[in-house]
C-alpha cells in the first residue's frame, strides 16, 4: 500500500464524518432555529426530514452514479455540493430557505456516502481494508453518538454572534480543505480488473450475469464461451424511471414512519406506507427485467450480505433510538439543560472512542473475529444497566451508557466491513446504495418504534416507566442483533477456512436452484486456462 493511498483516508473519513454528523447536530439547534427564523413546527421538522429523506431517497441512484462516471469524479462534485449547501443553511433568512437548503445538502451527503465505502473497497484491500474500516467506524459512530455534544457546544458558545448558524457554517471550512487536498491525494481511476468502481468511463468489462439475462445470451454467442463474455465491454446507463421509483417508494416510507407518531398517524401516514409497497414490487420488477439496471439484485444472493444488513438496521436503530430517548428523557423528564444532557452522554462517547482503538488493534486475529459478538452482548449489557438505572439519579446511567458505547464501538467497523466485504467488487456501488439507504431507514424505524413505546408509557405511567419501556425495546433489538452478528461472523469464518456454508451462499433471483462453491457449471477452454461458473463464485469469498 502506497503512502500516497493512506494519505487519502483522512480526506474520505472526514466526508462521513460530517455526512453522519448533519443527521443529529441540528437537533439541539431546531429551538434556536424556531425563535431566530420564525418557523412554524412543520418548517421544523422539515429541517430534520428534508435531509434525512432526501439521503435515503438519492443513495442508492448515488451508488450507480458512482459505477457509471466514476467514484472519484461523483464524489468530488458531492463534495463541493455539501460545502456549497451548507454554507447556503448557515446563511438562511427564512424557514422555507433553509428547509430547501438542508433537502441540497441530504442529495449531496448522498451522492458521497456510496462512493466513500467504494473507494475504500478499492484503496485498501486485507490487512490494510481490515485497518482503513476501523477508522471509518470510528468516525461515523462518534459522528453519531457526538451530534448532541457538538450541537450543544456550538450553540451555547455562540460563536461570533451566529448561535445556530454555526451548526451548518463550521462544515464550510471543512469542506474547502477537504476538496483542496482531495484533488492532490485522491487517487485517480486505478487500472486493473480489480478496481472496476474507479472507473470513470462509461464502461467496463462485465460477467455475463451481471450484464442481465438478455446482454449475457448476446455476449455468449458472440465468443461461444461465457468467460470470453465476459471481458467484452457493456455501456452503462443511469435507469431514471428506476431512480424516480425507488426515490418515491424510499420517501413514502421514511416520511410517514418519521412523522406520522407526531401528527396522529392520520390518513395519508397509511397511504403513503400502503403506496410504498406497489412502488417497490414494481422497482424490483423493472430490475429484473433490464439488461443494465440501476440497482444489481445480484448484491441480495449472497447470504452473508443480507445477514449485515439486519444486523446494521437494528444497530443504527438502537444508536438513534437511544439517543431519541435520552435527550427527552434527561432534558424534559429531569429537567436537564441541553448542555448538560449532552455532558452526560459524552459517556457513550468515551466508550465508544475507547473500543474503537481496541478493534483495530485486534484486527485480523481470531479473538479480534470475535469481538462484534462481544460487543452487542457489551451493548445489551449496557442496556439492561441503564433500564435498571432509569429513576435515579442521571449520574446512575453513567456506567451503562459507557458499557452501551463501548459496545458500538466493537461492532461498528467490523460489521460495516463484513457487510461490505460479503459482496464482489464488481457489485461494490451497488452495495454501498444499499447500505446507506439500510442505515437511514433503521435509524428511522429505531426513532420511530421508541418513541411510540415510549410516549404510550408516558400517558399510561410517568417517566421512568416510559423510559425503562423504550429501554426494553431497545434492549430487544440489541439482542436480535447480536444474533445476526454472530451468524455472521460463523459464516465468513467457514468461507475463510474452506469450509462450505451452512446454507447457500448465492441463490439466483429467478427461482433457479442455489449456487454454491461446488455446483457444477460448464466449464469453457480460453487460451490454454480453464474457467468454471465454480471459480467465478469462489472469486466471491476470496
Amino acid at each position: 500500500m502506497t503512502s500516497s493511498r493512506w494519505r487519502a483516508l483522512p480526506i474520505l473519513l472526514v466526508a462521513a464524518f460530517v455526512t453522519t454528523l448533519d443527521f443529529f447536530i441540528a437537533n439541539v439547534a431546531l429551538p434556536a432555529i424556531r425563535a431566530d427564523l420564525g418557523a412554524g413546527e412543520s418548517a421544523t421538522q422539515l429541517v430534520i426530514a428534508g435531509y434525512g429523506l432526501a439521503y435515503a431517497a438519492g443513495v442508492i441512484i448515488a451508488g450507480r452514479l458512482g459505477d457509471i462516471h466514476g467514484a472519484r469524479r461523483v464524489f468530488l462534485t458531492g463534495l463541493a455540493l455539501f460545502t456549497l449547501a451548507s454554507a447556503a443553511c448557515g446563511a438562511a433568512q427564512g424557514p422555507a430557505f433553509l428547509v430547501s437548503a438542508r433537502i441540497l445538502q441530504g442529495c449531496a451527503a448522498a451522492l458521497m456516502a456510496p462512493q466513500v465505502l467504494t473507494l475504500m473497497r478499492a484503496l485498501y484491500q486485507g490487512a490494510d481494508g481490515a485497518k482503513a474500516f476501523g477508522w471509518y467506524g470510528t468516525a461515523v459512530g462518534l459522528a453519531g453518538v457526538g451530534g448532541q455534544v457538538i450541537g450543544g457546544t456550538l450553540v451555547a458558545t455562540d460563536l461570533a454572534g451566529l448561535g445556530w448558524r454555526t451548526c451548518f457554517l463550521i462544515n464550510v471550512p471543512i469542506g474547502v480543505l477537504a476538496l483542496a487536498c482531495a484533488h492532490r491525494l485522491l487517487p485517480g481511476p486505478l487500472a486493473g480488473p480489480g478496481s472496476p468502481a474507479l472507473e470513470s468511463a462509461g464502461t467496463r468489462p462485465r460477467a455475463p450475469h451481471e450484464a442481465g439475462p438478455k446482454a449475457a445470451g448476446r455476449l455468449a454467442d458472440l465468443s461461444g464461451c461465457p468467460a470470453r463474455a465476459a471481458r467484452e465491454p457493456v455501456r452503462r446507463r443511469l435507469d431514471l424511471v428506476g431512480a424516480a421509483m425507488i426515490a418515491t417508494g424510499l420517501v413514502a416510507v421514511v416520511f410517514p414512519l418519521a412523522h406520522g407518531r407526531e401528527a396522529g398517524w392520520p390518513a395519508w401516514s397509511w397511504a403513503c406506507l400502503a403506496a410504498a409497497l406497489p412502488l417497490m414490487a414494481a422497482f424490483v420488477a423493472r430490475q429484473r427485467r433490464l439488461d443494465d439496471p440501476l440497482l444489481d439484485l445480484g448484491v441480495f444472493r449472497n447470504r452473508g450480505f443480507v445477514l449485515g444488513l439486519a444486523a446494521v438496521a437494528l444497530l443504527f436503530g438502537t444508536s438513534s433510538g437511544l439517543s431519541f430517548l435520552l435527550a427527552l428523557y434527561l432534558q424534559d423528564g429531569r429537567g436537564l439543560a441541553p448542555v448538560a444532557s449532552g455532558a452526560v452522554f459524552t459517556a457513550v462517547n468515551a466508550g465508544f472512542f475507547a473500543a474503537s482503538l481496541v478493534t483495530r488493534r485486534g484486527t485480523g486475529s481470531r479473538t479480534g473475529r470475535r469481538l462484534p459478538v462481544a460487543g452487542a452482548l457489551a451493548l445489551t449489557a449496557g442496556l439492561l444497566w441503564n433500564f435498571q438505572a432509569a429513576g435515579g439519579p442521571p449520574a446512575a446511567l453513567l456506567p451503562g451508557l459507557f458499557t452501551a458505547g463501548a459496545g458500538m464501538g466493537l461492532v461498528m467497523s467490523p460489521l460495516l466491513s463484513m457487510t461490505l466485504s460479503s459482496v464482489r467488487q464488481a457489485h461494490a456501488g451497488a452495495a454501498a446504495g444499499v447500505l446507506g439507504t439500510v442505515q437511514e431507514v433503521g435509524g428511522v424505524l429505531g426513532v420511530t418504534v421508541v418513541g411510540a413505546v415510549f410516549f404510550g408509557g408516558l400517558d399510561a405511567a410517568g417517566w421512568t416507566d416510559a423510559a425503562r419501556a423504550g429501554l426494553a425495546v431497545l434492549v430487544v433489538a440489541a439482542l436480535g442483533a447480536s444474533v445476526l452478528i454472530w451468524r455472521l461472523v460463523e459464516t465468513g469464518a467457514a468461507v475463510r477456512d474452506g469450509e462450505r456454508p451452512h446454507a447457500p451462499e448465492e441463490r439466483p433471483l429467478d427461482g433457479g436452484p442455489p449456487v454454491t462453491a461446488e455446483a457444477p457449471e460448464p466449464a469453457c477452454r480460453q487460451d490454454e486456462r480453464r474457467e468454471s461458473g465454480a471459480d467465478l463464485v469462489g472469486a466471491s469469498h476470496r
